[in-house]
């Protein structure tokens, strides 16, 4: 599965199958990115599509030294199944 970035549309994206994905972000000040949607097509839904996508806008956010906000709701509930990221957390 590959995942890809676009800054420009602030959103990593996954197509598999002829399905698609999405996790979308915002830069809101400097050094935060706020990860705030998440979208995995039905048809790919079960297969760790949507955790893909949080683990590579993560390792974006840390390779770019950038603070995280979780607005979505997914991405919350990943970083607190993986207690790793939450170093990553704006104070």
């Amino acid at each position: 599965m590959t995942i890809h970035h676009s800054p420009q549309d602030q959103a990593f994206t996954v197509t598999l199958e002829g399905h698609d994905g999405e996790l979308t972000y915002a830069l809101p000040s400097e050094g935060v990115i706020d990860f705030q949607h998440t979208w995995v097509d039905e048809a790919l839904r079960g297969r760790h599509v949507g955790d893909a996508l949080a683990s590579a806008a993560l390792e974006y956010a840390k390779a770019e030294g950038l603070h995280i906000l979780t607005s979505c709701p997914f991405v919350a509930a990943y970083v607190k199944r993986h207690p790793e990221w939450e170093a990553l957390r704006a104070k």
